[in-house]
């Protein structure tokens, strides 16, 4: 006589399944906690794949402006269109997802965390396609002042981009507290960039436009590192539960001012 099929249990006990017969419900949730696993882990990849071409494309446009890299700077505008549609990906994973699991707490806080942090990846791509922009003017045109601190300004708020996101993976609210706090020292580059090139345009006025071009970078960067703080706030609430997004940080020197 055939042997019937059997599975192991969660208690260790074997269980018979007959052909046609309804499964088991110890194995019916053992299923469904399999599958909702796998959804969430697909979320989280799709996440992470979003954000590491939203980084790759704010190398290159750094690397673009430090090179004078015209055709570099060309590949991150065309990038972009990869950038959004995983956003619409995001969205779509994240919202069957509720539909089909009603997650509480923990898991539906981390799902709704995704999906706001499509649009803020979205914004630093845009933000990397501006600055792409701005360096196809820049090229045109000879070199206003040595490249130091616009760089340097780039790659602070791209290492808060990529931390951020770590943070979110590891549902680690401490390392995304001090995500926000890095972001003044972004400020006060740009604020210093700011002062530079004004003092430029008003001791020559050709150098109005370049530096107009090198103002607009500079926001730019200070704008990433703004979403990256905004991310950074989210896995704070992911974590701990409590909204802190338009509350002081409380290692803040800024006080919320400068030229906009």
């Amino acid at each position: 006589m055939q042997a019937l099929p059997y599975n192991e249990g969660t208690n260790g006990r074997m269980i018979v399944t007959r052909p046609g017969a309804p499964a088991h419900p110890a194995m019916e949730r053992e299923l469904m906690h399999r599958e909702f696993e796998r959804e969430l882990e697909i979320i989280k990849e799709a996440v992470l794949t979003m954000a590491g071409l939203v980084e790759k494309s704010l190398d290159d446009a750094n690397r673009a402006m430090t090179s004078r890299d015209s055709g570099l700077a060309r590949s991150v505008i065309e990038a972009d269109e990869t950038i959004d549609r995983y956003e619409v990906e995001i969205d779509q994973l994240a919202s069957a997802f509720i539909v089909r699991h009603q997650p509480a707490a923990g898991d539906l806080r981390f799902i709704l965390v995704a999906i706001k942090m499509g649009p803020e990846l979205e914004r630093i791509g845009d933000h990397a396609v501006n600055i792409a922009r701005r360096v196809l003017d820049l090229n045109e045109q000879p070199l206003l002042k040595p490249l130091i601190d616009l760089p340097r300004m780039i790659n602070l708020a791209r290492a808060m981009v990529s931390d951020a996101v770590a943070a979110f993976v590891a549902r680690d609210s401490r390392a995304a507290r001090e995500v926000i706090g890095r972001d003044d020292e972004v400020d006060q580059l740009y604020l210093q960039l700011f002062r530079e090139l004004v003092s430029f345009m008003i001791e020559d006025p050709h150098t109005i436009t370049r530096a107009i071009d090198l103002l607009f970078v500079a926001r730019f960067a200070e704008r990433i590192a703004d979403q990256a703080t905004n991310i950074s706030e989210e896995v704070v609430y992911l974590v701990e539960g409590v909204p802190i997004r338009h509350q002081p940080f409380e290692g803040d020197q800024s006080g919320g001012e400068g030229p906009e």
